[in-house]
């Protein structure tokens, strides 16, 4: 609290949004603008008034005492390797369209067209809310656990759910389940359940974490995620090439899954051993012992109650978070949650206008380049223009504005030419240009208005709540996708 009653902002790190007192800035714009980059990420991460520590230490902030460089950029490249990781099992499984059609389709003949299949049409959907619903819950148990359990815990027990999960689905693309296709089709989705959970329990523990380093390396991870997508999107379209039938491309498919997940466990392990990230870690712990002799009553309100509870350590306090974070919480869920309605239910059922000619790109390859590999490279691009520009700022309204602009992408996908089409039968835009143009639109505004309330969230509070900011974010963005997966089922009927 200031002196005149008013509270004050604190970054959790150096931020190009600075901190500054509601009525009050501690740092101009001028100020700001005259510091070079390199100045910024060196900015403390403590509090300058907080001056823990035994008698005789110096009153620096520990984060501010001596700053190592990023040798290589190696923690950079981790953190991306861990976006990466983190929806990389989500990516594979929904690009995987042909594997799935073949697999839950009434004949496993995979020469000529499939047969319209329940299971096959509206798999996408399903797998949407099979992989979200369960998502919500563990980002709810992950901020509960977020004092309670280190992060190397949940990290590593996630990793190790996801690779355990991948390996039998890629053992069972060699099981011949033509005689129990409804027992494969729930057994996929309780997998994807499973994947979806422990995914997002390492993404919003990754992201907590990202929150105590300088932005970069939250940019860092949320692009990364991107390009996890990407990567899926040209596995699926070097296996379709490559692999002489549908179960030999989806073997060496989630192969590369398997190496990738192996890959994230193994840079995890090495991130606490690099001086950069060693420094940050630190200071974060630092920082949270630091605060925890503050009185209760200045976090909940509840006066009397002994700072040594339970639950004033286990438990964050969740109404500060919200108080400053609800507007960015919202742009974050209507964003994803706009996507979600679409992609991959809706963009994936677009085919090509002229699929009768019989040609490799309008049959074979038009939907894994058109829907899921222009997507996730807009996606790509739109995360990655946040290292360099990042406006609106966290307190615009013009943010939220550009956000609730996306809704009018979901018509104009529903009327490009989706098929099968069994109740709205007009197809206004019958040229292949309409939905390619519609789906870079839909990734490149996903990527970057989804990019920009992410990081901002753990810069605008308490230096404590930093991480479990970034595990709220992360429950902002799965509710979206939770409630978009569920109105795309009604959309792909209604089409």
């Amino acid at each position: 609290m200031m002196a005149d009653g008013t509270e004050s902002l604190q970054a959790s790190v150096n931020s190009y949004w600075p901190a500054s007192p509601i009525h009050a800035s501690s740092m101009s714009d001028e100020e700001m603008e005259g510091q070079v980059p390199d100045e910024i990420d060196r900015a403390p991460l403590l509090p300058k008034q907080h001056h823990a520590g035994p008698p005789g230490a110096t009153g620096r902030p520990l984060a501010s005492r001596h700053c190592p460089e990023d040798s290589y950029c190696m923690v950079y490249m981790i953190f991306f390797l861990l976006g990466i990781g983190s929806l990389l099992p989500w990516n594979f499984f929904i690009t995987a369209k042909h594997y799935w059609t073949y697999k839950l389709s009434n004949n496993t003949d995979d020469h000529g067209e499939e047969p319209r299949s329940d299971l096959s049409e509206y798999f996408e959907s399903y797998l949407a809310i099979a992989s979200t619903v369960p998502s919500v819950l563990c980002l709810v148990l992950n901020y509960l656990l977020v004092n309670r359990l280190s992060p190397a815990v949940r990290i590593l027990s996630s990793l190790l759910i996801i690779l355990a999960v991948f390996i039998v689905t890629t053992v069972m693309v060699k099981v011949d389940s033509s005689g129990c296709r409804e027992q494969f089709f729930f057994g996929t989705l309780a997998s994807v359940a499973m994947v979806s959970g422990a995914s997002n329990l390492f993404s919003g523990s990754v992201f907590g974490i990202s929150g105590h380093f300088p932005m970069r390396i939250s940019q860092a991870l949320i692009s990364g995620q991107a390009m996890g997508g990407t990567i899926s999107a040209i596995a699926s379209i070097v296996d379709l090439a490559a692999a002489k039938d549908v179960t030999d491309s989806a073997l060496a498919y989630f192969l590369t899954a398997d190496v990738f997940i192996l890959l994230c466990i193994i840079m995890y392990l090495l991130l606490p051993k690099l001086a950069y990230s060693r420094h940050y870690m630190l200071a974060a712990e630092f920082n949270s012992a630091g605060s925890q002799p503050e009185p209760r009553d200045e976090v909940d309100g509840q006066e009397g109650a002994p700072t040594s509870t339970v639950s004033s350590v286990s438990i964050p306090p969740l109404k500060p978070i919200l108080q400053k974070t609800w507007l960015l919480g919202f742009c974050v869920f209507y964003v994803f949650f706009i996507s979600i309605t679409v992609f991959p239910a809706v963009s994936s059922g677009i085919q090509s206008v002229n699929q009768k000619s019989g040609s490799p790109w309008t049959t074979t390859y038009f939907t894994p380049i058109t829907s899921f590999f222009l997507y996730n490279v807009a996606d790509f691009c739109g995360r990655q223009a946040t290292a360099w520009l990042q406006v609106p700022g966290p307190t615009s309204r013009v943010l939220p504005a550009l956000v609730l602009s996306r809704t009018v992408l979901v018509p104009l996908l529903m009327f490009c030419n989706y098929q099968p089409r069994d109740h709205l039968h007009t197809v206004l835009f019958s040229h292949d240009l309409f939905p390619v143009f519609f789906i870079c639109l839909l990734g490149i505004t996903n990527g970057y208005l989804g990019t920009l309330p992410m990081i901002y969230g753990p810069k605008v509070v308490p230096r404590d709540l930093a991480e479990p900011t970034g595990v709220v974010m992360s429950f902002f963005l799965t509710l979206g996708l939770a409630v978009g997966s569920a109105l795309s089922v009604l959309i792909v009927h209604f089409i």
